[in-house]
């Protein structure tokens, strides 16, 4: 669970710094984009069961 968290976090910190920065986010602006990242990982650990 503290995984998470601090994954979390450091987006947070990350995201704010790229926004400061005015620098391009790495990583996709959209709720559906996110999704898509989020299916992509869970397929691998489906895929990683088999």
């Amino acid at each position: 669970m503290s995984a998470i968290f601090f994954g979390t976090l450091a987006g947070v910190i990350l995201g704010a710094i790229f926004k400061k920065l005015r620098l391009p986010l790495p990583a996709p602006p959209t709720l559906a984009g996110v999704l898509g990242v989020l299916g992509v990982l869970l397929g691998s650990m489906i895929a990683g069961m088999f």
